[in-house]
């Protein structure tokens, strides 16, 4: 029977050493200075193999992929196996990603920061996108090791004097100008066609670049544009014009800071003495250029049915101290606008207010990693006169589920754009999706090529 208490450290060694002495004393030849020559001579040639093997097989000493994406290759083993220096290094998240950024003249970013609210508004993801790449890990240098190209241009940075609503109508000559600077100075864009190349259209109707729905279809997609990437907060389920272009959907922009501060006065689970909470545009019946009601009527009929619900908090004014209603409620209502979006869908989750979404068919920011099925309601917009039965029924059933799932942090960070990348932050979430594109584009070339 096997001892298996005897310590196997060692014990081939041991077994190897008696062997020879063994064979070596029946020849009679165990005290022969040969044999301890002999014996030495062996030990090193077994340690010498062994040591040999090792460092042939050592992974920066193989190559033997000579496909034309082993450099890329060879640049990933070297990042995943060097650690960072930067706390929110991303050379692991994604893959070595590496995002050229045209440094582009003042005429197309810089210059129209002059005006604060360019870095606020709701639309303000163009301005924090960028600044962010231009810290970020993912950022190269070096346009030849480029796997996307990143085009700064603001286009709705320019606010009416009338009304002070933001004023795209200058970005149909601002972003062809700036295509044909940077396909007269570089090689990139025609070499792709511009597939490869990210524009931001952070406004209502995203790459259509125009704030009235009806016009916005007419103008479509700029045929330059078509090949390209479009970061935009518009989008729905449902065939449109205006998303019919490879993109990518991000949240509207809320700036970290408010939130932060509000949250301190206002803790995540704190009193919300407010029921059912919405402050914006309520006109009965407000009429567009087009001659359609203002969010479909869906505004109005809140409005008529529940304004005098104690159990709904309705304004129809602005107050700068907002966040602190949405921070002191448990149901913040969302409905569509002009376009399916609403800023406050970032400020509801950002200060843990349930989202009830009104706005059919729309596609929620970064819906593959946001779990918006498990922190938010929807309901359609002809369900609006039952919202109040609706709402009860939640709150006797599942309201705390759904809270403690919309109070992760990881959940309110992911909508969320800083200044420098976080890892699951915003602008990380984005930077993930292309990883995911390039993965994309990948596996469609080798069917091609098959």
């Amino acid at each position: 029977m096997v001892d298996f208490n005897i310590p196997t450290k060692g014990r081939k060694g041991f077994y190897v050493r008696m062997r020879l002495l063994n064979t070596n004393n029946r020849h009679g030849k165990r005290n022969s200075p040969h044999y301890y020559y002999f014996y030495r001579c062996f030990k090193w040639f077994v340690w010498f193999f062994i040591s040999f093997y090792l460092f042939i097989s050592f992974p920066p000493f193989i190559n033997s992929d000579h496909s034309p994406n082993s450099s890329i290759k060879s640049r990933l083993l070297v990042e995943q196996t060097t650690p960072s220096s930067s706390s929110s290094s991303s050379s692991d998240s994604f893959e070595g990603l590496k995002i050229y950024v045209y440094d582009l003249p003042a005429k197309y970013n810089k210059d129209w920061l002059i005006n604060k609210r360019c870095k606020s508004h709701l639309f303000a993801s163009e301005v924090a996108i960028h600044k962010a790449l231009l810290e970020s890990d993912v950022r190269t240098f070096d346009p030849n090791e480029a796997d996307f190209f990143f085009v700064p241009v603001y286009v709705s940075c320019n606010f009416s004097t009338i009304n002070g609503f933001p004023a795209i109508g200058h970005a149909r000559t601002l972003i062809p100008s700036a295509i044909n600077l940077i396909s007269s100075n570089f090689p990139f864009w025609n070499r792709s066609r511009g597939s490869d190349h990210i524009f931001v259209a952070s406004h209502d109707f995203g790459a259509c670049f125009h704030t009235m729905e009806n016009v916005a279809i007419e103008d479509g997609i700029m045929e330059n544009l078509r090949g390209s990437i479009i970061l935009q907060t518009f989008g729905v389920k449902y065939k449109h014009p205006c998303q019919e272009v490879e993109n990518v959907v991000i949240p509207p922009y809320i700036s970290p800071e408010s939130v932060r501060l509000t949250s301190k006065k206002w803790p995540m689970e704190g009193n919300r003495d407010i029921f059912a909470f919405f402050r914006g545009k309520m006109e009965v019946n407000p009429k567009n250029v087009s001659g359609r009601f203002y969010s479909k009527a869906v505004r109005t009929h809140i409005w008529r049915k529940y304004n005098n619900d104690r159990k709904f908090y309705l304004k129809r004014h602005r107050f700068a101290g907002y966040q602190s209603e949405i921070a002191r409620s448990t149901f913040c209502l969302c409905p569509l606008g002009w376009a399916p979006w609403s800023p406050r869908l970032v400020e509801s989750v950002a200060l843990g207010c349930v989202p009830v979404i009104i706005a059919d068919g729309i596609r929620l920011p970064f819906d593959d990693v946001v779990p918006w099925r498990n922190i938010s309601l929807t309901v359609a917009e002809n369900d609006v006169g039952k919202l109040g039965s609706i709402l009860e029924h939640v709150t006797r059933t599942n309201l705390s589920v759904i809270q403690k799932n919309l109070w992760d942090p990881s959940v309110r960070s992911s909508l969320l754009f800083n200044d420098r990348i976080e890892k699951g932050d915003a602008t990380w979430q984005v930077i993930r999706a292309l990883v995911g594109k390039l993965h994309l584009a990948h596996r469609r070339r080798r069917v091609s090529d098959q």
